[in-house]
């Protein structure tokens, strides 16, 4: 790419974001209400009631899973939609045919994911300070994991707004990948408690190091090598926005 056309990104974003903002009921208020009920549920009443773990109260160590899972799932829904109802209603060959690049176009769905994802989860830091559960131990490491995680879903969002073919399939990957692998990720427990067989299951899931190094940012307490979790999200941005560009490139399902 010998220039970035400044003028056209910026408006692609504005675009991205005024569309966001015509629905601030379901792109905001919605993950909120559900956040504040997930900590005041399971942190707060079930939190006074179960011991300390890891030296941090329940609340204090739940937060930063429920924090974690609503910064993806914002990530994704923003570009899976973008994506989908582009091709819907054509719009996206529009961009295919403008002077703009196919990097240009990822850095505006991914930029635009990012903003919504960190309007998100600046709510619910201030829900989780009304509630007494707000700590950032290592603010540049919070940054870069917030960052990191919004990418990666953004990029999933992408692939999954391509390759979609109806409404309904745009809920199957939340429903049956996102939201079971960050339960099952030690978003509300400590993988110490799971038996060894089960424990070392977990270790693959990926889910588990988002939730890890965001507890690890929040609190200050991690279950797995901070390095193996920096390679798992540095694989996944690689990787995904290989995929991604290759596929802009080759114009999977967005050509038809």
């Amino acid at each position: 790419m010998k220039h970035i056309n400044w003028i056209g990104l910026y408006t692609f974003i504005r675009r991205e974001l005024s569309r966001i903002f015509r629905v601030k009921v379901q792109t905001f208020a919605a993950p909120l209400i559900s956040a504040f009920l997930f900590i005041f549920i399971f942190g707060f009443v079930l939190g006074q009631r179960i011991e300390l773990i890891a030296g941090v109260s329940y609340m204090s160590f739940v937060f930063p899973g429920i924090l974690a899972m609503n910064i993806l799932a914002s990530s994704f829904e923003h570009t899976a939609s973008s994506v989908y109802f582009g091709r819907w209603v054509k719009s996206i060959h529009e961009m295919l045919v403008a002077p703009f690049s196919y990097i240009e176009m990822l850095v505006g769905l991914v930029a635009s994911a990012m903003i919504r994802a960190s309007i998100i989860a600046c709510g619910i830091l201030i829900i989780g300070f009304l509630f007494g559960a707000l700590t950032i131990t290592h603010p540049l490491i919070f940054i870069l994991v917030v960052a990191s995680i919004s990418v990666i879903f953004s990029l999933v969002g992408i692939l999954v707004g391509m390759w979609a073919n109806g409404f309904e399939q745009l809920g199957v990957l939340n429903v049956f990948v996102i939201t079971p692998l960050s339960f099952l990720g030690g978003m509300f427990y400590s993988i110490e408690y799971l038996p060894t067989v089960v424990k070392n299951i977990t270790l693959f899931n990926p889910f588990f190091y988002f939730i890890d190094m965001m507890r690890f940012a929040t609190i200050g307490i991690h279950e797995s090598h901070l390095l193996v979790g920096a390679i798992v999200f540095g694989v996944l941005i690689v990787g995904l926005s290989s995929l991604v560009l290759y596929l802009f490139h080759i114009g999977w399902r967005i050509r038809e």
